[in-house]
């Protein structure tokens, strides 16, 4: 039997401190009170102390039969509540499947390069973890198997090899895919894409590098007449760089622009964001703008996006020619995969990447290092901690 003493200013305290310890089968066997303190007999302080015990047996056999209760009441349970417990039930074997399912896709995962030497499947993996498509994973590590075979891979230098081998593999993998930021060979420089992608704000640091570091006499045209924060916010680059802005509502507007910046040597053209599931936008889109017109297109998607979201993106923008993506919000994700997996699906290369809300700093123009620096970041630190 545990016997325990307990010494509380009230017995409601000292009752507290039993349950909280003992439980609530505890069984006081003696309470009194005292007076502990005070001056010359005066201001004593009362305290209650209170002996208690369980017994271990006893209790195990109450909560035997608890069970045995709580067990014969569910029979009788009245039928609304029996269908809350049935849908909670229900609740936690859904909830077991789902995990049992991403158990099966970790362990599929992580069996999926046991044909390939230890050190290709930790290359792989380190690039599966960016969600690169598991048929370029193949390749590569086909590839890379035969030469580690063949004994191509160094000890020393060993990362340095690697990198320069997904380089190389990435080269093939997107031959014919052209990379790079604007080309200035037209006049018109477009954005387009869903909202929420970050368009207004990257068109500005792709017209400060024209105006900046180029000197070229650029002007900013806007179809993007559904929000007021949208045109304000252009209007607001276009006052730091001192450039001209024109707000245009339908094609004759977009024409009356061209007029007035003819003699300019680039225009810049913001878009609405609208939902990219509404064809009517792209639709409504090619009423305003003559995408014919000496126009260089990039279509702006967020790293942080579904890639089922991208491809739907993609096709619904599939009737106006894109001539680069533009990837987002790379700072707001780890998994650059993404990239990888667009630009070979569409056969569209990309120009810029960008991490940050900062005009103009925060974009890089994209090229085939840029891109394994991306990938391939975080693997060395992985390897040497294993």
């Amino acid at each position: 039997m545990k016997v325990k003493k307990y010494s509380a200013s009230t017995m409601g305290e000292a009752m507290n401190k039993v349950r909280t310890e003992l439980g609530e089968n505890a069984v006081i066997l003696n309470s009194k009170v005292s007076y502990t303190g005070g001056f010359m007999g005066l201001f004593k302080k009362k305290m209650i102390e209170v002996i208690a015990a369980i017994d271990p047996d006893v209790e195990n056999e109450k909560m035997e039969i608890s069970r045995v209760k709580t067990k014969s009441s569910a029979s009788i349970i009245q039928p609304v509540t029996e269908k809350k417990e049935e849908n909670k039930s229900n609740r936690l074997v859904e909830e077991e499947l789902k995990e049992l399912k991403q158990m099966i896709t970790t362990l599929r995962s992580k069996n999926q390069f046991e044909k390939f030497n230890e050190d290709v499947q930790e290359i792989l993996f380190h690039l599966k973890n960016h969600d690169v498509s598991d048929s370029a994973l193949f390749q590569l590590g086909n590839q890379l198997e035969k030469k580690v075979q063949d004994g191509a891979m160094p000890v020393d230098g060993r990362d340095e090899w690697v990198t320069r081998e997904v380089k190389h593999f990435l080269h093939h993998h997107l031959r014919g895919i052209e990379l790079g930021g604007i080309s200035y060979k037209r006049k018109y420089i477009n954005v387009i894409g869903p909202t929420g992608v970050g368009k207004t704000t990257t068109l500005a640091k792709m017209a400060a590098e024209a105006v900046i570091e180029r000197r070229m006499k650029i002007a900013f045209i806007t179809t993007d007449t559904y929000r007021i924060a949208a045109i304000e916010q252009l209007k607001t680059y276009a006052g730091l760089l001192n450039v001209p802005v024109e707000v245009v509502y339908k094609i004759e507007d977009f024409k009356k622009a061209i007029d007035k910046f003819i003699d300019y040597d680039h225009v810049f053209i913001d878009t609405a964001g609208r939902n990219f599931r509404e064809k009517k936008y792209v639709e409504d889109l090619q009423k305003v703008i003559d995408f014919d017109h000496q126009m260089e297109t990039y279509l702006v998607l967020s790293l942080t996006s579904k890639e089922k979201d991208m491809r739907e993106i993609i096709s619904q923008f599939s009737s106006i020619h894109i001539d680069r993506f533009i990837f987002t919000k790379i700072d707001e994700t780890s998994s650059y995969g993404s990239m990888i997996n667009m630009m070979s699906e569409a056969g569209i290369g990309a120009g810029y990447v960008t991490n940050g809300q900062d005009v103009p700093e925060d974009i890089t123009e994209v090229n085939e290092n840029e891109v394994v620096r991306l990938l391939m970041k975080g693997f060395c630190h992985e390897r040497s901690s294993i």
